[in-house]
């Protein structure tokens, strides 16, 4: 019995042993997967480096006219309302016509008189009219001339000319094609104003730049504006015009012109970002570089690992940096590096690291 017991009892040790080993060759294994660093990379290729000045501006209409009726009269008709379209010359709002009217008739009614005193001057100095009192052709026009000044025509012509055009400003048309924007008339009531009206098929952009980024800013160069109200609308532009005065504050304005969009309005204030190609630069994502030690670095993906390299940015953008080789730790970068762009919060010189796939 006691010589069956023994080899059993060593079996069981055996396979406790056998298994413990198992569970350690498992948990290495483990510790093993855990500790490797997978990383994304990128070839470093000269490029053009899209240079980014960020600032805040506001949309103005590129037409934009304040219309105010001409006589100080009750409206009597109003046409449009705000928001609406209008062409050049569409007839707006009506003030009321009626002494002007009066006034045409009254001087229709003076130049009649002063024609017929017109021809009865003609006559008397030995010239004749025609039937309907009008000067013959062959009346010289020096002498033609002296006869309408003495006897009033030329006055009443002058005056019914003036009231004509008194009874056509009670009719307020559009200066321009655009849209009505602010209308505080209202009907049968007097207003010092009409309306605005706004040409939103284009708008400047005016916003300003400071002192130090005036180099970076020129005419030509390109614009992109988003709306704060809509971070997925982007309309490009470009500059128009740099005013050459720095202000109290130090800052610069600027104009550009951006074609119109259904979702932008005059007045909107908006975000602008002003473009400008830098040629030939190392581009590298804004994750690639990492602060180590007070210094920029990038990590190079070299066989397998990950090498340690200072590098000194040139300028950035909103996604991007463009990077050289730090001048004080005389480090040099070339094309054709591996640069890991993920994965590099934790890494160290030298750190075993493996692609992702």
């Amino acid at each position: 019995m006691i010589k069956l017991l023994i080899p059993l009892s060593l079996f069981f040790l055996i396979s406790c042993g056998s298994n413990e080993n198992n569970k350690k060759a498992d948990s290495t294994e483990m510790q093993t997967e855990q500790t490797e660093n997978y990383v994304d990379t990128m070839t470093l290729r000269l490029t053009d480096f899209n240079r980014e000045v960020v600032c805040n501006g506001r949309l103005r209409a590129a037409v934009k006219s304040m219309l105010v009726p001409r006589h100080n009269d009750i409206i009597t008709s109003i046409h449009v309302c705000e928001g609406q379209w209008v062409e050049k010359g569409t007839l707006l709002a009506v003030t009321d016509e009626t002494n002007y009217l009066r006034e045409v008739e009254r001087a229709e009614r003076d130049l009649e008189k002063t024609r017929v005193d017109l021809a009865d001057k003609l006559l008397q100095l030995g010239y004749e009219v025609d039937a309907d009192l009008n000067p013959r052709s062959d009346i010289p026009s020096d002498i033609l001339r002296r006869a309408e000044v003495t006897s009033g025509y030329y006055a009443a012509q002058y005056q019914l000319q003036t009231a004509r055009r008194n009874l056509s400003d009670c009719r307020l048309t559009a200066p321009a094609s655009g849209r009505i924007a602010d209308l505080e008339a209202r009907l049968h009531q007097r207003a010092e104003k009409f309306c605005n009206i706004i040409d939103d098929t284009s708008f400047g952009v005016e916003f300003h730049v400071l002192e130090a980024e005036l180099p970076a800013v020129s005419t030509g160069h390109r614009v992109r504006i988003t709306p704060f109200t809509d971070d997925s609308l982007t309309v490009s532009g470009s500059i128009v015009s740099v005013n050459p005065t720095v202000n109290d504050k130090g800052v610069i304005k600027v104009t550009a012109r951006i074609p119109g969009h259904r979702d932008l309005v005059d007045g909107m204030n908006v975000r602008v970002v002003v473009e400008r190609k830098v040629p030939r630069m190392f581009v590298v994502p804004k994750d690639a570089v990492v602060e180590r030690d007070g210094y920029n670095v990038i990590f190079l993906y070299d066989h397998g690992h990950a090498r340690w390299t200072y590098v000194d940015i040139v300028a950035s953008n909103i996604t991007g940096h463009a990077i050289t080789g730090c001048a004080r730790k005389e480090t040099t970068l070339h094309e054709g590096d591996i640069v890991i762009t993920s994965g590099n919060l934790n890494l160290a010189d030298d750190t075993p690291v493996r692609i992702k796939k």
